[in-house]
This record gives structure tokens, sequence and C-alpha cells, in this order.
């Protein structure tokens, strides 16, 4: 078998490229076609699960001998989805609307091998609390990190996102940023590929 597939993030987020540059992993990125309308009674899981798996095999034509990574990530709260505001009058309404609520994130990851066809999976749980906020809390927030718009829920807690939250309970806190790097380094491994 080949043991020199070249590893590719199939993901335009630049918070993934971040994650994965600091294993000091060579790697590529390219963005996936896939179709991420939710279906009706899916589970959390199972959206984030399919998305991250139709993004790696969305790529598989493309690069038929690499390992090509998916991630996708479903916040959930209050019975309903959600999304990315992507603009700031969004992202004031979603955040008083999560103002001290908890919130879970799904965040799935697969490792697509195309040269075996063989597909790693992992979806991880992450149950956020949120502070009780204002009104000018959320929008001094919004005003110094304008990223947060494009982050599921409008929380960066890898930035100033952090001032927003209570808790954070996790087994893995990079699952929140948007990759699982714990399940991922198995999953290469398996895949004969070493971090250390």
């Amino acid at each position: 078998m080949n043991t020199k597939l070249r590893l590719i993030l199939g993901s335009s987020s630049i918070f993934r490229q971040q994650q994965l540059q600091r294993l000091g992993l060579s790697f590529q990125t390219a963005s996936p076609d896939f179709d991420e309308t939710p279906q009706n009674g899916e589970s959390p899981e199972a959206t984030a699960l399919r998305l991250a798996a139709g993004k790696a095999r969305s790529l598989a034509a493309a690069f038929p001998q690499a390992l090509i990574i998916g991630a996708d990530q479903v916040a959930w709260c209050g019975g309903k989805q959600l999304g990315k505001p992507l603009n700031v009058a969004k992202a004031q309404q979603m955040l008083a609307e999560l103002s001290g609520k908890r919130i879970e994130f799904y965040s799935a990851v697969v490792l697509l091998n195309t040269f075996s066809d063989g597909l790693h999976t992992h979806v991880d749980k992450t149950v956020v609390t949120m502070r009780e906020l204002s009104t000018e809390q959320i929008n001094r927030y919004l005003k110094r990190e304008p990223d947060a718009v494009h982050c599921t829920g409008a929380a960066k807690s890898e930035g100033l996102g952090a001032a927003l939250l209570e808790r954070i309970d996790s087994i893995d806190p990079n699952a929140l940023i948007g990759l699982p790097i714990f399940k991922l380094i198995d999953f290469l491994k398996a895949e004969g590929v070493e971090i250390l």
C-alpha cells in the first residue's frame, strides 16, 4: 500500500487550518462542494457526521491517493440548530438568545483514505454554558472580535469569546474550535502518519 498519501484538509475554515498547522503536518486545503442543507428529523450528531463525511467524499475524485480530513460542527440549543450568523445584527440577536443558556456543540471529524476507501469517523460533544450577557457586553464583544460572525453560535472561544463562557465540558477542548484533534491523531496514526 502507498504510505505516502497526501494529506488534504477538506475545509476552507481558517480556524481548522490553524489547528492542523499546530501539529506540524504538511497538508494542503481544498474547498469541498457538498450540500449542507439540514435533513428533517436528523439528530445534530447525525447531521455533523453526514456533512463531514460528505465534504471529504466530495473531494475524493480530485485526490485519488490521499487522506482527506472532513469536518463539520452543529450547535444545538433549545431544540434547534444554530448556524453561523455571518453578520453583526444576526450575531447580536443570537448571542442575546443564548445568554445564560447551555449549548451542545457536535464536532465531527472524518479521515477518508481515497486509496483504500477506508473511513474513520468521530463526533465529539462539547457542552458550553454561556454567561448572562447584557446588550452592551454583546456589542463590545462583536466590535472587538469581528471574526465571531463566522463562528457557530457567534462564540469564538479561542479568542475574546472565552469571556462569554461560564463553563465548557469536553473531552477534547480542540473540538469546540472545529476540529477534534485527539481523535484525528488516532485516525492519522492508524493510517501510518505519526505526529511525534
